[in-house]
């Protein structure tokens, strides 16, 4: 992240800024001394002009990214956050698409109370586990093989329903300009 800010000549003030955060948590996360939250590095990858993935995943863009199971990479994120997630693939930047696994905390456990907005729309079916779907003010109790779809821009939170973790395939998806 630090490498391609410097790249483009940019600041920590002004990447900050143009993501909505502040300076100091850029660094922090730039020096890897915080896990930050999915829709903050979507700000950030607008801010660099780069996608998400790209942040998320260090590996080079592919045309065809095979990823068995015993070669992903653990989870990223903090239980703290709401959430954990795993990156399924790093796909072109032209692909326009992110899938994602979100490991949702389970309720005893979550302190997430701040709703997330982000520019991508976003895809999601709940692979295992039950959660409340909290979206622009509403919300929709989901379980496993639920799915929706939805604007990224609005204020929404997967709330644990239970003392279980939930599984909650996820695909950002950019939009079109």
């Amino acid at each position: 992240m630090k490498e391609i800010r410097l790249r483009k000549k940019l600041t920590q003030q002004q990447v900050a800024d143009e993501s909505g955060i502040s300076k100091s948590m850029l660094s922090k996360i730039e020096n890897g001394q915080t896990a930050s939250a999915v829709a903050t590095l979507s700000k950030i990858s607008e801010a660099l002009e780069v996608s998400l993935s790209w942040l998320l995943d260090d590996r080079e863009e592919q045309d065809l990214v095979l990823l068995p199971k015993d070669n992903r990479r653990a989870r990223i994120g903090d239980e703290n956050m709401g959430y954990s997630y795993e990156l399924l693939a790093n796909r072109s930047s032209l692909s326009g698409f992110e899938p994602t696994i979100v490991h949702v905390t389970p309720k005893n456990l979550n302190l997430r109370e701040e709703y997330y907005t982000h520019s991508q729309d976003e895809f999601i079916f709940v692979l295992e586990g039950s959660i409340c779907l909290s979206y622009d003010g509403k919300k929709y109790f989901m379980e496993k093989g639920d799915s929706a779809c939805f604007q990224g821009s609005k204020p929404h939170l997967f709330i644990p329903v239970d003392e279980n973790e939930a599984k909650v395939l996820t695909f950002f998806i950019d939009n079109p300009l």
